[in-house]
């Protein structure tokens, strides 16, 4: 049985990122697009992850989590939680990232929406981390131009896991066309 690919968008960001438009477009070219689910992910970290848990608890056929940004987050609780495998993509690591900087009015990169982003969401973030990650269930895509995140710290986190570090780039993960074929096969596609 063929697996299906949940992505999971980074903060601020939506299906129609372009990580996410290409991946959707990559699947639905192989005619595989019943096989990508992408939902609008809420701004509240708890409601993301009940999002994310209802397409897992629905699948019939084996399921691979692909995130980026904060979305790699999320997959690394949802792969350990519910023993699947995770592709993250220039994934947030929570401790040492100062959420309070983010705390206030935010404006979806998509959409245009705004939402704010409070104390209380940061203190779910928190509740969500791990203390060790299981290796074997990640392959990690790191560029070490990345203006947002320290590339450094997701190595570091994700020490032991299959790892792509590329040089150059930025947050967006500008090579990712380049690594969609390893992606997919990671995922069994």
């Amino acid at each position: 049985m063929s697996a299906s690919i949940l992505y999971l968008h980074g903060f601020c960001s939506s299906p129609a990122s372009w990580k996410a438009r290409l991946l959707a477009d990559t699947m639905s070219a192989r005619g595989q697009d019943g096989r990508f689910f992408c939902p609008a992910l809420s701004p509240v970290p708890l409601e993301a992850i009940a999002q994310a848990e209802a397409i897992i608890g629905a699948q019939a056929r084996p399921l691979t989590l692909v995130g980026s940004s904060l979305g790699g987050f999320y997959a690394t609780c949802l792969a350990e939680k519910h023993d699947l495998r995770a592709v993250l993509i220039n994934p947030v690591v929570v401790a040492p990232i100062p959420f309070s900087e983010f705390i206030g009015t935010q404006t979806n990169l998509y959409t245009g929406e705004t939402f704010e982003f409070t104390a209380e969401h940061v203190e779910q973030l928190r509740t969500l981390e791990l203390p060790q990650v299981t290796p074997e269930r990640y392959l990690l895509l790191v560029e070490t131009g990345d203006e947002v995140l320290d590339y450094r710290l997701a190595l570091a986190r994700y020490a032991g896991c299959r790892q792509q570090v590329l040089a150059g780039g930025d947050h967006s993960f500008t090579r990712f066309p380049d690594l969609l074929p390893q992606l997919l096969e990671f995922c069994g596609l």
